[in-house]
Formats: C-alpha cells, sequence, structure tokens
C-alpha cells in the first residue's frame, strides 16, 4: 500500500505556517511541523488534522536540528517536500539599535537554518521539492524597520536560485514565496502589533495580505501543476 507523502513545514504553529499545514492536508499531504516553544498551539494544529499533521517542538537553528527534524519525518513516510517557513524579524527598528544577539539570532533562524534544512533534503533525496519563505524585504530593504532580516530573506533568494540550478538534473525543485505585509502575529512580536494596519494605505489592493493566500502560493509550487517550475521566487506583496 502507497504511503501518503511527508512535507516538512518549519514554524507550522501560527500564522502563515498554520495556514501552509491546512493547505497541505487538504492537497493529499501529511505534515511533520516544527515548533519552538509554542506547545499549545501546536498542540490545537495538530488536533485539527487528527493523523495528518504531527508537531516536533525543535529550534531550527540548534546544530544537528536539520538531520533530526529529517528523521523524525522519514519516520513517518517517504519526505516529498520541505517548506523552510520560520523565520524571525528581531525588534522593529533602526539599524543601530541592534544588538548583536539580535543579529545572531536573525541570522540563525532566517539563513543558517533554511541552507543546512535544504543541504539535508538534497543529501538524502533523489527527487523533491522545496519552498523557501522569502520576503518583499528582500526587495525594499525594510529600512528603518528590519535591515538585517531584509538581508538574510535577500540571501535565501539567492540560496533559491542558485539550489534550483544545482538540484534540477537530479529532480529537486526549488522555489520560493516571498509575502509583503501579512496580518499575522509575527508584528506584535516584533514589538509593533498595528504594523499591518499602517501599511496597508502603501499597499495597491489596500490591505495586508492573509495568512491563507501566502499558502495557496506555496502549496501551487509544490503541486504537479507548478512542475516545470523551479529557480523562481513568486512574489504576493498585494502590488508593493
Amino acid at each position: 500500500m502507497e504511503q501518503t507523502p511527508i512535507v516538512i513545514v518549519t514554524g507550522g504553529s501560527r500564522g502563515i505556517g498554520r495556514a501552509i499545514v491546512a493547505c497541505l492536508v487538504r492537497d493529499g499531504f501529511s505534515v511533520l511541523f516544527t515548533h519552538s516553544n509554542s506547545d499549545a498551539e501546536a498542540a490545537a494544529v495538530a488536533a485539527a488534522f487528527p493523523g495528518r499533521a504531527r508537531a516536533l517542538r525543535a529550534d531550527v537553528a540548534a546544530p544537528g536540528a536539520a538531520a533530526a527534524i529529517f528523521d523524525a519525518a522519514e519516520a513517518l513516510g517517504p519526505v516529498a517536500a520541505l517548506v523552510n517557513n520560520a523565520g524571525v524579524t528581531g525588534r522593529l527598528g533602526p539599524f543601530v539599535e541592534l544588538t548583536d544577539d539580535d543579529l545572531d539570532r536573525v541570522v540563525a533562524v532566517n539563513l543558517l537554518a533554511v541552507t543546512r534544512l535544504c543541504r539535508e533534503a538534497a543529501r538524502r533525496w533523489r527527487s523533491g521539492a522545496i519552498v523557501n519563505l522569502s520576503s518583499v524585504a528582500a526587495r525594499t530593504g525594510s529600512p528603518g524597520e528590519y535591515v538585517a532580516y531584509a538581508a538574510t530573506k535577500a540571501a535565501v533568494d539567492a540560496l533559491t536560485r542558485g539550489l534550483a540550478r544545482e538540484l534540477g538534473p537530479r529532480g529537486i525543485r526549488v522555489n520560493a514565496v516571498a509575502p509583503g505585509t501579512v496580518d499575522t502575529t509575527i508584528h506584535a512580536r516584533a514589538g509593533m502589533p498595528d504594523r499591518a494596519a499602517k501599511v496597508a494605505a502603501k499597499i495597491p489592493l489596500g490591505r495586508p495580505g492573509r495568512a491563507e493566500e501566502i499558502a495557496e502560493a506555496v502549496a501551487w509550487l509544490l503541486s504537479e501543476k507548478a512542475s516545470f517550475v523551479t529557480g523562481a521566487v513568486l512574489e504576493a506583496t498585494g502590488g508593493l
């Protein structure tokens, strides 16, 4: 009997990550999703999709995390895809106020962890698909807010394009989705809970995005409908 393919989703307990889990379960996948410290929210996601979504508490930036995450997923079935969604902005504010600790964490979660997880996939797979979550900040730079975060997302775009070319001959597709401002709790965690509403006036479509809209872009890139798409950075920004 053929096993249900597994997708790894990092940071899947809330916001865009939770919406991605829901879309992928709908599309016939089972999901192993990680979270760093949101046990109650993770349990709620797993309970919403019994038998199809399983939570794993893990710091994606910790040494050995990539191998441990893949081991846990492979124990459930064949791993078909990886979604690198986990990310941190650091506290919003001028670049000169960025602390070393904040910088270390932003780089570790947004770039080093993503790179290690992609490397783990490349080492283990004969075929598969990766979607990395980037940001419109990679293009705008986010001056006065989170320049270092923007820099890590620009690096993710470069990683995505380079890996797509290197891994394409092996049948591994690598793409990215770059959201604009999305109405999730990430803004509150960065110290500005009303940021999405404030930014809305600058968005041509006149509103921030919804987590489900970003998740649908990720789901499409993982589907057979996108079988000839690799190396793409798909913007979902409302026109920013």
